[in-house]
């Protein structure tokens, strides 16, 4: 516990060294667990499966064991399902609602909860994750609609400046959107919003989706339009809504903005983080080489991911400060 805080607060300082600068991560060489990973997720990657198939097997992720000292309840919030995962050993001084990734149409908060439960216990906080509606069945705004909804009853009984918007891929892009469409109702705005390799840009227009096509070895670039075509239905792709990064960002939290350097979606993350500055937004940008999409999913398994968790933790610990906590 004691070395885990000195760790902690030694990224904290190097993160209050960078705000609002461009953290890169540079490894000379990636660890034989990251290549590993990295292999992996090449042979098991399958497009060819219908839309259930997939979601059937993101979900098996939770035959996994779940990380331990924490505790697991099956809740609704502002009418949307979802899993609660708080920690046991330290208690929780801050919220996270966490919006899972998936393209819109899979995944679930059974995929995503052991990496839930394990920003839980380095954040000290209680991480929500909501079961939004998926496309096609329910395409845009429902998605939105259920993570806004979902952030209104979280703070109907939580201070807003306890709580963090946090989302990974599809979901780092509705957390985004959430944010936006928060700011324009007049809601009040939580402390700060962690997004992973958010899709921002439905409309595939960044360089990565074309640079970074022979490297990734998750994400096929020719996917990216008919995903975004399911979710986004009869809106337009570049609509603001659907792709947040052509919205008006002023007026929004502190971001951290964590993403592989290695996946045809890193142009959603600099462009945005380039976008967010320019409007006044506090954002730090963390850039892995070497790595994936969503790569902090392998935390526990994955030096560089579980680095890259606890660097969010501090970030979020930094911007959700617990007035509990504020004397020391």
């Amino acid at each position: 516990v004691v070395d885990q805080r000195h760790r902690l607060r030694a990224a904290q300082l190097r993160l209050n060294r960078r705000r609002h600068h461009v953290t890169t991560v540079v490894r000379m060489t990636i660890s034989r667990r990251a290549r590993a990973a990295r292999r992996s997720l090449g042979r098991t990657f399958d497009d060819t499966k219908t839309v259930e198939e997939q979601r059937a097997d993101m979900d098996r992720i939770d035959r996994l064991p779940r990380p331990r000292k924490v505790a697991y309840a099956d809740t609704t919030v502002g009418g949307v399902d979802a899993i609660v995962a708080t920690p046991t050993q330290e208690p929780p001084d801050r919220q996270v609602l966490y919006f899972h990734g998936g393209g819109y149409s899979v995944g679930s908060p059974r995929s995503h909860v052991a990496m839930g439960a394990r920003l839980a216990k380095r954040a000290a906080a209680t991480v929500t994750l909501i079961d939004y509606r998926l496309a096609p069945e329910h395409p845009y705004p429902a998605a939105i609609d259920d993570c806004v909804a979902a952030y209104r009853a979280l703070v109907a009984s939580t201070d807003p400046a306890l709580v963090t918007l946090a989302g990974d891929s599809a979901g780092g892009g509705a957390a985004l959107a959430t944010l936006c469409a928060l700011r324009d109702a007049g809601d009040p705005m939580p402390g700060c919003g962690y997004l992973l390799s958010p899709w921002t840009d439905l409309t595939a227009s960044g360089d990565s989706v074309r640079s970074k096509a022979d490297v990734d070895p998750m994400i096929r670039a020719g996917l990216i339009t008919p995903m975004a075509e399911m979710y986004a239905a009869d809106t337009p792709l570049d609509h603001p809504g659907v792709s947040p990064l052509f919205a008006d960002l002023a007026g929004l939290p502190p971001m951290l903005i964590q993403t592989g350097v290695d996946e045809v979606l890193l142009s959603d993350s600099t462009r945005l983080a380039d976008r967010a500055r320019a409007a006044g937004v506090e954002v730090v940008l963390d850039l892995a080489d070497d790595m994936w999409h969503v790569y902090p999913m392998f935390a526990g398994l994955v030096p560089e991911a579980t680095e890259a968790l606890v660097r969010a933790a501090v970030f979020i610990r930094a911007r959700t400060p617990a007035q509990a906590a504020v004397p020391g």
